[in-house]
């Protein structure tokens, strides 16, 4: 079952998000689904195919939508703050859509898997807590129960310098942020999920996947991620598929010719195992 609403609505603009949910009573683990783009495009509809496929085997998923740049827009921390909404959001109304609030996960592709695990770590930190404190459920927390990062970003810096290479006419995370590294190194810093890999937050399982061949994320991002998360102790596992790009979360699970095809059992293993 799919039920398409307004999470939340922050300075005026209407945050939606697709629900799909399991047959049955529940309550069922929840993954809440933050979609790439380079934080200036995409939308919820990258995981409609993975909505239901998850709610088939017992998991809601809800995919959202939140604010993304446009040329003169940067969207930090209103992006953060909208994936927050979400998360207080199924958390809030767990017993209308089945969910159990204490099994929550965070899932994200690309930017998405930095929004994803960007709020999963940093979420109820001073940086990021009371954005919005008229949402209806601002009071509660965004910790989740596990996160998965899909060719994620982890370090903004790192990504800053690859992109001279890469795409020097096409600066995402400068476009992001609203500022350059060297103008404003504490809010690339602040901006990091790697910067929150501590033994404070190490109650939470993390799940990294990415392909060795991706030229838009350097895979060394996870690497050193993983690491990071390692040695500060949390439960922490990749899943790297030799020869992979980038782009493949947006594909069909169901389709065996997909990376999400291949994908599929090590997210429904971790799933089983820690939320």
């Amino acid at each position: 079952m799919k039920q398409t609403l307004e999470y939340a609505r922050h300075d005026g603009e209407a945050l939606i998000a697709d629900i799909y949910a399991p047959d049955g009573a529940g309550p069922f683990p929840a993954l809440v689904g933050v979609h790439g783009g380079g934080w200036q495009q995409g939308s919820r509809e990258i995981y409609r195919f993975w909505g239901p496929f998850l709610a088939a085997r017992g998991y809601v998923l809800m995919a959202v939508d939140y604010r993304t740049s446009a040329p003169g827009r940067k969207s930090y921390p209103q992006a953060v703050h909208d994936v927050r909404a979400a998360v207080q959001f199924i958390k809030g109304e767990a017993a209308a859509y089945k969910v159990d609030p204490a099994r929550v996960a965070l899932i994200g592709d690309s930017a998405g898997g930095h929004l994803a695990t960007l709020v999963a770590l940093a979420g109820d930190s001073p940086t990021f807590a009371g954005g919005y404190p008229d949402d209806k459920h601002a009071a509660i927390a965004t910790k989740p129960k596990a996160a998965i990062g899909v060719y994620g970003v982890y370090d903004m810096v790192r990504q800053w310098n690859s992109d001279q290479v890469t795409r020097p006419r096409d600066q995402i995370t400068q476009q992001f942020l609203g500022v350059a590294p060297m103008d404003d190194r504490r809010v690339f810093f602040d901006a990091s999920p790697i910067s929150y890999a501590t033994t404070t937050n190490n109650s939470i399982a993390f799940l990294l996947a990415y392909g060795d061949e991706d030229d838009i994320v350097d895979r060394a991002q996870a690497d050193a991620f993983l690491i990071a998360l390692k040695q500060a102790k949390f439960w922490a596992r990749n899943a790297v598929f030799p020869g992979w790009g980038h782009y493949w979360m947006a594909t069909s699970p169901e389709d065996p010719t997909t990376g999400s095809h291949q994908f599929a059992p090590r997210l429904l293993r971790f799933l089983e195992e820690k939320l």
